[in-house]
């Protein structure tokens, strides 16, 4: 790929930055290997051209519009930390003695998250989850690796296919359904695991505004109540569910890859292979084209809704019914409606489980490369 196609991918103006691969400086037009490894350097000298930093006079390497600001390399770091520190602080989040989880995955957001609470000095690991999509897990887990090493944080993994049986593959052939619902059913319930297990006093996502504006805009045109009342950056812990975070919910999607840029952080750029069809992307989709006209709209919506809408119109208490109680099979949380006369509780984990394990005794259903 162009050197030119991977800055417009991140929106970073080509003339506010120098790529250096092998110590050498290269041309925008250069096409990189898919395993090249480059350093994107801001440029920081004055002059005509583009717009200074909002916070000085050098040359901005970004333009945050829903802000009407531009940032120079320095204080567009120090704008991404003001923004963890303003959601922190907003919804008392986290506190410095409490150990907090991170849920990496690879891509720009987790690992932008984990080096900003890294920095702001934290007490912070993280989880990596393994979810057997071939060489795109591959290279995520081991970019993962590289950050934790690079920063001597710890990591914890788990390989979904060895501890469970199945992977993501294997399971979304055999149910015939959504990868993305049975991705998002299994790390939810690992990280959960996995926080509760270790004792960690908070798990923390790296879901951005992009990602919370877009979830909004779903729940809403389906009006899914439940899910409403649930939505929020901050959820406290609850019988047997750890307590949730997203400390990027103030900032967009464009401004976590100019962070990952910016602080030299590798990531996968490539979306995962198995997320075609997605609704959410066209939310997201969608979201961009009103905030290319109206910048800010996406902070508004989002925004909007927690500080005005969600307390009175979903309150937290809401609910479908459910009461939660524990599994029979793992013991982790799940809810039974009210009415249900089933004797026993099994979690949509256990029983997403069983199906597929019943499915991959089936030859005649067994995909090729499946864990046994």
């Amino acid at each position: 790929m162009p050197v030119s196609a991977v800055l417009a991918r991140l929106d970073v103006n080509p003339e506010t930055v120098l790529v250096i691969a092998e110590g050498e400086l290269i041309t925008k037009d250069h096409v990189l290997a898919d395993d090249a490894e480059v350093e994107v350097r801001p440029v920081i000298s004055g002059g005509a051209g583009p717009a200074s930093c909002h916070a000085c006079e050098r040359t901005s390497v970004i333009e945050v519009r829903r802000h009407r600001s531009s940032y120079c390399a320095e204080h567009f770091v120090d704008h991404v930390r003001n923004q963890v520190r303003t959601a922190i602080d907003h919804l008392g989040m986290i506190s410095y003695d409490e150990r907090i989880l991170v849920a990496v995955s690879g891509g720009k957001d987790s690992l932008a998250l984990w080096d900003v609470l890294l920095d702001m000095g934290y007490r912070v690991d993280g989880l990596y989850i393994g979810l057997g999509i071939g060489t795109y897990s591959d290279r995520s887990e081991q970019v993962v690796r590289t950050f934790a090493d690079r920063r001597g944080a710890t990591l914890h993994r788990v390989d979904l296919g060895a501890a469970y049986g199945y992977d993501i593959p294997a399971a979304t052939a055999l149910r015939r359904r959504s990868s993305c619902g049975v991705c998002g059913l299994s790390k939810r319930y690992v990280f959960n695991r996995a926080a509760v297990e270790h004792g960690y006093d908070v798990m923390a996502t790296g879901h951005n505004l992009d990602d919370e504006a877009a979830t909004l805009l779903g729940n809403v045109l389906r009006w899914q109540t439940p899910l409403l009342s649930r939505q929020s950056p901050s959820l406290p812990a609850r019988d047997g569910l750890a307590r949730k975070v997203k400390p990027l919910y103030r900032l967009g999607e464009r401004e976590m890859a100019a962070y990952c840029v910016i602080k030299g952080l590798d990531y996968i750029v490539e979306e995962c292979p198995m997320v075609a069809g997605n609704t959410v992307l066209r939310y997201k989709d969608a979201l961009n084209e009103l905030e290319r006209h109206a910048p800010g709209t996406k902070a508004a919506f989002l925004f909007g809704y927690l500080e005005r809408a969600r307390d009175e119109h979903f309150p937290a208490d809401a609910s479908d019914g459910a009461t939660v109680v524990p599994c029979d099979r793992c013991g982790q949380p799940t809810g039974v409606r009210g009415g249900d006369d089933r004797i026993t509780a099994v979690c949509a984990f256990c029983r997403t489980r069983d199906r597929v394990r019943i499915a991959m005794a089936d030859p005649r259903r067994h995909p090729a490369g499946s864990p046994a």
